[in-house]
């Protein structure tokens, strides 16, 4: 999984008064768990920008100097209740031999046959939650979509791996085709849907004994 750096400075005083003194100067509290303690730091906001401002996951490094450099997720981000203001954020440390738990994006890859009859894709869950060692996180889900027929759909049990654990029941849907108004029916749904000559004319000849 991809990463990105995030500079800070290990904090000493996580009071209320040093917490408002560092927001006015345009810095963001923070706190890493899952070490052997807390670490309070402090960074500035425009750090986070390719953290929050995409669709992608990514694993932080958190540089903080001669203080040192953890590996970690972004665990909680709070904000401004009016203003687009990062108020807090929390991270948890990782290890390279522990388990890890995080939401990863799913993309689709090419275009789905039904879509291409007028159905509709529906994306069912954006992201799907992960368990890994952090060298197996993927950067996103890849589902092919492209043989997909209108009323076909994709399962959590279609994407199981060996390298990570999708934390959903096999149950749960991920993508599915729609049908629409404008659908126009697979010309292979119609050869398999068609009903045999013998059978037509059995059934035939059945109504015709009836109506006499």
């Amino acid at each position: 999984m991809k990463s990105i750096t995030i500079p800070g400075s290990k904090r000493e005083s996580v009071g209320k008064k040093a917490t408002k003194a560092l927001r006015n100067a345009g810095l963001v509290p923070c706190v890493i768990y899952g070490g052997d303690e807390p670490i309070h730091f402090s960074a500035e906001e425009k750090a986070f920008k390719n953290l929050i401002y995409t669709p992608d996951a990514h694993t932080v490094v958190i540089d903080l100097g001669k203080d040192g450099k953890f590996n970690a997720i972004a665990q909680d981000m709070q904000w401004h209740p009016v203003k687009e203001l990062l108020l807090h954020a929390d991270f948890y440390q990782i290890f390279d031999d522990k388990m890890v738990t995080m939401e990863v994006p799913v993309r689709t890859v090419g275009t789905a046959r039904g879509v291409l009859n007028g159905g509709v894709l529906r994306r069912n869950n954006r992201k799907l939650r992960v368990k890994a060692l952090p060298a197996n996180l993927p950067d996103f889900i890849n589902i092919d979509i492209s043989a997909m027929k209108i009323g076909n759909k994709k399962y959590v049990r279609d994407l199981r791996v060996d390298e990570y654990e999708i934390m959903h029941p096999d149950s749960v849907v991920v993508v599915m085709v729609k049908t629409s108004r404008t659908a126009i029916a697979d010309d292979d749904d119609d050869e398999e849907g068609d009903v045999p000559a013998t059978e037509t004319d059995d059934v035939a000849a059945v109504k015709e004994g009836t109506d006499a």
